[in-house]
């Protein structure tokens, strides 16, 4: 087996064992699904090109990734909603969960997520980029 067949393999295994936790994520308020679907994503990416090019053809690639990395920065439209959605779940995990330093942790990634998104995010105006709907 080549060293690339290999490394296929590991990134396919890893990117299942990634989507796995987003699902137990998804179902349990304590652990965070949205970033362990990311990872799957980026290891299966990694493990096929197929899979890859799927995912840059996506409409959420296009619309997000695509000028965020063109323009290096969000609209202030995107950053709320962003924030909003992440916030909503954050506090259902804060309301749900009994564990005081789970509370504290998420808190602060809470706060901590505000904070790059304002201060490390660049904000753009909306009529700096327009997005290909086609296809």
């Amino acid at each position: 087996m080549t060293l690339k067949k290999m490394k296929s393999i590991l990134f396919m295994l890893l990117g299942f064992i990634a989507l796995v936790c987003g699902v137990a994520g998804t179902v349990l308020p304590v652990l965070p699904g949205g970033p362990f679907y990311l990872l799957a994503v980026y290891f299966f990416s990694k493990s096929s090109k197929r899979v890859d090019t799927w995912f840059k053809n996506t409409y959420i690639y296009k619309k997000y990734v695509v000028p965020f990395l063109e323009k290096k920065g969000m609209t202030l439209k995107e950053k709320i909603k962003i924030n909003l959605t992440a916030d909503f779940f954050i506090l259902l995990s804060v309301l749900y969960v009994d564990i005081l330093l789970v509370r504290i942790i998420l808190i602060g990634l809470a706060l901590y997520k505000h904070y790059y998104f304002i201060k490390k995010i660049k904000t753009i105006p909306p009529q700096s980029y327009q997005v290909e709907e086609s296809q």
